[in-house]
This record gives C-alpha cells, structure tokens and sequence, in this order.
C-alpha cells in the first residue's frame, strides 16, 4: 500500500510539474508576443486568392496567439513565389514572428535542382493548409481550341499565361505536353493571377490554369462565365469535380491517348502537390513551442465562426489539414525515385 501510495503522490507531482511548465511556457511566449507584430509573406500578388487567405488567417490568427500580437500582411510576388520562399527560409530571423504562404508545387523545384532555389521544403515549419484543391485549364471562348484534343491537332499551340515555372499554368501544361502531347507556348513572369486575367482580356494570352475553387468563387470568372467569355478545357483531378461535370479530367485523357506508366506516375508526383492546398508556413529553426503556438492559433482560426462567415460568403472550400500532415507530405513527395525525377526534370526543362 506504501508502494502504491508513493507511485500515485509520484505521478501526482509530475503532472503537476508538467502543468506548471505548461503554464510558465504559455506566459513565456504571451509575454514574448504582446505588443509585437506578426508579417505574413504571401507570395503573390494582392487580389488573387493566396493574397485572400493569407489575409483572411492575418485577421484572425492574432487573437488566437498568447499576448494577441498585431498581423499584416507582406505582399511579395516573383517567379512564382520562388522570391517568397527564398526569403523566408534565409533572410527571416527564426523568431516566429514572420510566417508565410506561397504556391505549393515550389517542391518540384526544389526537386529537380533548380539554382534559383534556396530552400529546402523539408526543413521549413508547416503550420497547416485550409484546403485542397484541384486545377483546371481554361481559354477564350472566341479562340479555335474547343477541346484539349483541338490543342494535339493545332498546328500552331495557344498562349497561356502564368508568373513563373512553378505556377499552376506552367505545371499543367506541361503535363498535358508530357502525358498526352498537347503543345502550348506559355508566356510567363506577370505578377500574379490578377495580371494573367487582365492579359486574358487584352488577348495577349488565351488560356490559363488556376485551381477549380478560384474559377468557381471570385472575379472575373463569374463575370466571364455568365459572359460565354471562356471554356472550360481539362481538370486535374481523378474524378470529374460536380462544378465541371462535362469536363475531362487528365486521368481520362491519358487512358484515352494511352499513357505510359511512367507518364502517369509523373502526373500524380506533380498533382500531388493540390493535397497541400495553401499552406502556412513558418522558417526553419524556429523554436518547437513557438511552433506549437503558431499551429495551434491556426487550427483555431480555422474553427473561428467570423471567418468561417466570411468563407461562405466568399464561396471558397476549405477542407483543413494539419501542419503536421503537411510536414510529412512535403517529406514523402521529395522521396522519389530516380526515374520519376528525371522525368520531373524534363517537364521543367520545356
């Protein structure tokens, strides 16, 4: 009876000691915090939805953050958030007071060794994404391509628009050139989504992709839909989303062009990257109960009913993951084997 008297007052002092460090660290932190200001680096330009979420959490995340510091947000565009995460990783001091979101397929270029690149995916500190997210590709509806399998035919390729190597226009494309053998000439380094539509409706491009939410949920597709101004051409997904159901996926258009295996295990490398959605992210190196702290306040912004108001008025999806779930994603994808690398290359190299 001793013993276990002695076990339980033991067990009852540890918890205690666990509690009591808990508390000290909270106030820790409140007190490292308040009055302070929080920059969240968006990695795009203002009006495209990164710039809307990244916005969207700036408002909400303080309150949820001990010592409830001030956030703004940082607009940084160029090659296609590449500048963004460069910044991140290397200049910002690991103190958790600068955060950040940019586009997520920056992997496949951190991937196949391109110089511009000096981050390491694996090493940054995943806080969480709020969506997934498939894209699509669209074009002018006064343009001859009717379908992508007018694009294989075309003697002469569309213009497509994006910001650089690593948005969504040049990654599909590309894989649409790899898997099925459309052509396209893509005109890249606008700023970001906002500039690609202008230049849509100059008629200096006549096709671009964009995730199927952002298509569905904001200006100037809605306009352009009840227009006839564009058509719906191809999206990413393995299943025909219920908004595009006449719409071919490029799963079905690899069955019908009969892709090889390696083509096909090249495209789930590359779409994979839509499970992240937009994450949020903080630089390596920052403490592990900033971190802590940092996560939980999203996951929290995330339950938060003004922003969840604002969500739905917006019309955007938001299907969470956590920082954690995002951390090992990021981990796995990296993880590939030669043959797909170097086919991953390649894409990047056209």
């Amino acid at each position: 009876m001793i013993a276990n008297g002695t076990k339980f007052f033991s067990a009852l002092y540890l918890a205690t000691l666990v509690l009591l460090f808990d508390a000290v660290s909270i106030h820790a932190q409140a007190n490292f915090y308040q009055g302070k200001t929080v920059t969240v680096v968006v990695g795009s330009a203002p009006g495209g939805l990164y710039d809307l979420w990244g916005r969207l959490l700036a408002r909400t995340m303080g309150k949820y953050i001990p010592g409830n510091p001030n956030m703004l947000v940082q607009n940084m565009p160029g090659a296609g958030s590449i500048v963004a995460a460069n910044y991140l990783y290397g200049v910002t001091k690991p103190d958790g007071l600068t955060i950040g979101m940019f586009q997520t397929h920056l992997y496949l270029m951190q991937m196949v060794g391109q110089s511009e690149v000096k981050f390491d995916v694996r090493k940054l500190n995943w806080l969480g994404s709020q969506e997934k997210g498939q894209m699509m590709l669209y074009i002018r509806a006064d343009s001859p391509y009717k379908s992508i399998d007018d694009i294989i035919k075309a003697k002469e390729s569309p213009k497509c628009g994006g910001s650089g190597t690593a948005d969504q226009t040049a990654l599909l494309t590309r894989l649409l050139e790899e898997t099925v053998g459309a052509k396209f000439t893509r005109v890249l380094g606008y700023k970001g989504g906002s500039e690609v539509d202008l230049a849509m409706e100059r008629g200096e491009v006549i096709c671009r992709a964009t995730r199927i939410t952002v298509h569905f949920s904001r200006e100037p597709f809605l306009s352009w839909d009840k227009k006839g101004f564009d058509r719906h051409l191809v999206q990413a997904g393995t299943k025909r989303d219920a908004r595009l159901p006449d719409v071919a996926t490029i799963f079905e258009l690899m069955d019908k062009y009969k892709t090889s295996d390696v083509g096909r295990r090249l495209a789930r490398v590359v779409l994979a990257g839509d499970e992240l959605g937009r994450p949020m992210v903080a630089p390596p190196g920052v403490s592990a109960d900033r971190i802590k702290i940092l996560r939980e306040a999203y996951a929290k912004s995330l339950r938060d009913p003004d922003l969840i108001a604002e969500v739905n008025k917006s019309r955007l999806d938001m299907e969470p993951s956590s920082g954690e779930e995002i951390q090992a994603l990021y981990k796995e994808l990296m993880d590939q084997p030669r043959e797909v690398v170097e086919r991953v290359k390649k894409l990047e190299e056209n």
